[in-house]
């Protein structure tokens, strides 16, 4: 059943081990939308937003134990959402605890990874995020049906080794531009 994203925001405090996501995006209209984006686009790294609700979560999680990470998957060369995704995860991510990956497109289409952006969530609650032809999250569709929670496992699974540490990447993207 479809449901409006913050009906799940609740799992991002409550979930125990692990928290996953796939981003399949070659952007995202709520980034696009803000001004952090947009100073990003005239030459301005984004700044560290240590005290964002998002990064406050992520710490407390650690400090508990669990785990937040990403693949994201990037067009080679990646576009402007996709460098400034690099970009604001060298800011904080790391520092907080999530560890952020990129992996090529061309990789994800080889391992067969699925083209839709997920959460994943102690392996066991899988959200599914549906998202328009403008990049915005329309909804979310919390799934629990065992044979889809596991593909999305084994999803998570096939992208994460080859995946490359986001920070690694947009060095060399910065660097080349």
């Amino acid at each position: 059943m479809r449901v409006p994203f913050e009906d799940i925001i609740h799992l991002f405090a409550e979930f125990e081990h692990t928290a996953f996501r796939l981003e399949t995006r070659r952007g995202y209209a709520s980034d696009r939308a803000g001004a952090r984006f947009q100073a990003f686009l005239r030459g301005i790294d984004p700044p560290p937003e240590p005290e964002n609700p998002w990064h406050v979560n992520v710490r407390r999680k650690a400090e508990q134990g669990a785990r937040f990470s990403r693949v994201r998957i990037i067009d080679e060369p990646p576009t402007d959402g996709q460098r400034f995704l690099m970009a604001a995860a060298a800011a904080v991510h790391t520092a907080d605890g999530e560890d952020i990956r990129v992996l090529a497109r061309t990789d994800a289409a080889r391992l067969e990874l699925p083209e839709f952006d997920f959460w994943l969530f102690d392996s066991r609650t899988l959200i599914r995020f549906h998202i328009d032809d403008q990049d915005v999250t329309t909804a979310v569709e919390v799934i629990d049906d065992e044979a889809e929670v596991l593909a999305a496992c084994r999803a998570r699974d096939r992208a994460w080794p080859p995946a490359i540490p986001s920070n690694e990447v947009w060095a060399r993207v910065r660097s080349s531009a």
